[in-house]
């Protein structure tokens, strides 16, 4: 069993940033691949930005190259997301995710609750 619980979520103005955190739980934290994904009212889930194992390979979503930064601390069993210049497109439910690897990990991981980022214009 894989426990993921997020924070940091919120409401903010067009062009302010948000952290938002994942903390691990349950099983060994350096095991998984994470991921953070999003879904937008009437919408599909999908992923944000990933990180490997050891961290040292990440992937992003076009629309936030440049924006939103996802690191992780291994002894600390967490991730983050730090968003930059946030659009009032990026307005969703955040959701992190822990799998296998990252391509996969849409289809087959560990989810948490989701917490919602608002970005008003």
């Amino acid at each position: 069993q894989v426990k993921l619980v997020e924070s940091g979520g919120g409401l903010v103005q067009a062009g302010g940033s948000l952290r938002l955190s994942c903390a691990h739980s349950g099983r060994p934290f350096s095991n998984y691949a994470m991921g953070w994904f999003r879904q937008a009212p009437g919408k599909e889930r999908a992923i944000v930005a990933g990180v490997t194992q050891n961290g040292g390979d990440t992937y992003y979503t076009d629309s936030v190259k440049g924006r939103f930064t996802i690191s992780r601390d291994n002894a600390k069993s967490t991730v983050h997301l730090q968003m930059n210049n946030l659009k009032p497109e990026d307005t969703a439910v955040y959701y992190c995710a822990a799998g296998d690897d990252i391509p996969t990990m849409r289809t087959r991981a560990w989810w948490g609750q989701g917490i919602q980022v608002t970005v008003s214009s």
